[in-house]
């Protein structure tokens, strides 16, 4: 049987939002599925270089008061950065991340070398949206 295809739209550059899509992107590849990340807007600014797996330079897209509380629960339970999830589904399953090249450009990251080494290549829009209607699964976050 052909594994799912998940479409993810990631237009968070949030440190909550992107832990989230980094659990749901774990679930995701522990049932082996084939997953396409579209990288949008704000997050295209988490994925570059200097910003990266450095949670203090990300903001909570919820309730911003609480990321000190949020940081150090993650902290104590020991659970992985964003990134991590991230690399490690790649590590199991077909997972490709693309950065849109408007968003790119928004923050500064005209080429791939501009973001951290999770990104596969710098698309159009048009790759997000055929592959949203490929997709068994499609999120936005």
């Amino acid at each position: 049987m052909e594994s799912k295809k998940m479409c993810l739209g990631l237009f968070t550059g949030s440190v909550d939002k992107l832990t989230a899509a980094g659990v749901i992107l774990s679930g995701a590849a522990a049932m082996d599925m084939k997953v396409d990340i579209y990288v949008l807007l704000q997050g295209a600014r988490a994925f570059k270089k200097e910003i990266g797996d450095d949670a203090g330079k990300l903001q909570m897209a919820e309730n911003p008061e609480l990321k000190s509380e949020f940081m150090q629960s993650l902290k104590n339970l020991n659970v992985k950065s964003w990134v991590e999830f991230f690399r490690e589904a790649k590590e199991i399953t077909d997972v490709k991340i693309h950065i849109c090249g408007l968003a790119g450009k928004i923050w500064g990251g005209e080429k791939l070398d501009d973001f951290i080494d999770l990104a596969d290549d710098i698309c159009g829009i048009g790759a997000y949206l055929s592959s949203a209607e490929e997709a068994d699964i499609n999120l936005f976050i």
